[in-house]
């Protein structure tokens, strides 16, 4: 194990400065504004970084090389999809969603924000919102403690039981004491990190199968099917399915939770030119990983035996094949870093709703600011404790954990997302149909898999019809809600017309 010396040494450092990051936010937080949104104090930079880090999880370091190592060319939708959505809830969610939550209440959670947006006196919306935050971010933070047991277990030889407690506690410690200025600061490392590894290794495979050429041509001994992004066995259903995960975008709570922390509406534009280039240049090197990845073991094939039993450990195996050992472990800490960024993200997430849309709403409406930090450090480790017992199966696979709570929240929380931002018409009536709708939808149409079309298509339809529907039979909106809806318009169109 000598070999690995290096390696060890390279994730004690990364996780050292993680933890460095984690207290020097423990020393900035003062309220849980600060442990849950960072203050509203996020730059363009740091918006950009912290919204694409606690987007792209484990699953674009793993899920997605490992589905283009095994089925090539036609998983290139899926990456289509995910960058149109994301320049979209850029372009038309994010300035609209920083205004609009703190015009309401200064709400900051996406709960409160439905609870403020809507008038919604009896607190039922906001349970309901955030008992489906808590269900679906269960199971996304179970993909990222999965991601990185696989991690461990691979590259230093642990057993998975232990592997999943030593992922875990590593990221569980630097978000129960920093909170989300520590997250964010650290998602830009992170986001760093990951760029700088999904650069690297494509180049390096590529080296190492002798160039373009040799890689193409051993692909194609393979069958021709690996290079057509309609292959055989592609369906337009199929094609509509990997496109749909762009509709994801709309509803997930962590990624709007950057939007709603910048520190002004001004910040989103260099934001957007930002992220979606960080975006496009990491999906494309997680792409040719699994791509030229099936080259090279397909030149090597006595290295191939680990990734032909889980295709997802694709990347790790490329880079301990590939690299010396010191170099193995900052690349690798790229892995770490995407699986850090977005379990940080998410276990905050969770944290906040258990604290300011339970705890403070329904138990204690007078605690102090100290104390409510503290019940929101509590609840990450609450959380945490779930989620590691949800991923406790060592057969467990990060993209199908991943594709469900994805789905799960861009169908329930998308439609009413939107339309929230958009239409004037739309009740609180509305807003509860779309989110119970699209939540349960996504999961019956999981259970039976009807016409094997990705359960967020019929969610999200559905969930936008019935908040149309409700809505146009329920009383019009009140008053104060018009009146507070036109002022944020114009708001709207004021910075807009100034940009242009």
């Amino acid at each position: 194990m000598i070999i690995y010396i290096p390696t060890y040494v390279a994730f004690t450092c990364y996780l050292l400065a993680m933890l460095s990051l984690g207290w020097l936010g423990y020393l900035a937080t003062k309220n849980l504004s600060d442990y849950i949104l960072g203050g509203r104090s996020l730059n363009s930079f740091v918006t950009a970084l912290a919204a694409g880090a606690s987007d792209m999880s484990g699953w674009l370091m793993m899920g997605l090389p490992g589905s283009l190592f095994t089925k090539g060319l036609s998983e290139v939708w899926i990456a289509i999809g995910l960058a149109m959505g994301a320049w979209t809830n850029w372009r038309f969610i994010a300035a609209r969603l920083r205004l609009y939550t703190e015009k309401y209440g200064n709400a900051l959670t996406l709960p409160e924000y439905f609870s403020n947006r809507f008038e919604d006196k009896n607190n039922v919306l906001r349970v309901i919102t955030a008992l489906t935050v808590l269900i679906f971010f269960s199971v996304y933070c179970a993909s990222g403690i999965v991601a990185s047991a696989r991690l461990f277990e691979h590259l230093l030889g642990m057993q998975y039981a232990t592997a999943l407690w030593v992922g875990a506690v590593a990221t569980i410690c630097y978000v129960f004491i920093g909170g989300f200025l520590a997250v964010s600061w650290t998602d830009t490392v992170q986001a760093s990190l990951m760029f700088t590894a999904l650069v690297i290794t494509p180049l390096m495979v590529i080296h190492s199968n002798g160039g373009i050429i040799p890689s193409f041509d051993a692909i194609k001994i393979l069958g021709i099917d690996h290079f057509n992004m309609v292959g055989n066995n592609t369906s337009w259903i199929a094609i509509v399915s990997l496109l749909a995960w762009g509709l994801g975008y709309f509803g997930q709570p962590h990624i709007l939770a950057r939007f709603m922390a910048a520190k002004s509406v001004q910040a989103i534009p260099a934001a957007r030119r930002i992220s979606i280039t960080w975006m496009v240049l990491c999906l494309f090197g997680a792409m040719s990983i699994g791509f030229f990845g099936r080259a090279y073991f397909s030149i090597h094939p006595h290295f191939a035996a680990t990734v032909q039993a889980n295709p997802e450990t694709i990347f790790i195996e490329l880079t301990k094949l590939l690299f010396n050992p010191w170099i193995t472990g900052v690349i690798l800490a790229g892995i770490l870093s995407a699986v850090m960024s977005t379990l940080s993200a998410q276990l905050l997430v969770c944290s906040s709703a258990l604290t300011e849309d339970f705890y403070k709403m329904l138990l204690r409406k007078d605690a102090s600011q100290r104390e409510l930090v503290w019940v929101g450090r509590s609840m990450v480790l609450a959380v945490s404790a779930f989620a590691i017992w949800l991923a406790s199966n060592p057969n467990s696979l990060v993209l199908n954990m991943v594709s469900y709570a994805w789905a799960g929240f861009g169908a329930a929380f998308g439609p009413v997302v939107i339309l929230s931002l958009l239409w004037p018409r739309m009740t609180r009536s509305g807003a509860l149909a779309g989110i119970l709708v699209g939540a349960i939808v996504v999961i019956v149409w999981k259970q039976y898999e009807w016409l094997s079309l990705y359960e967020i298509v019929p969610g999200f339809i559905l969930a936008m019809a019935s908040i149309f529907i409700v809505s146009l039979l329920s009383p019009t909106p009140s008053a104060s809600m018009r009146k507070t809806f036109e002022a944020v318009s114009r708001e709207i169109n004021r910075l807009q017309v100034a940009r242009q």
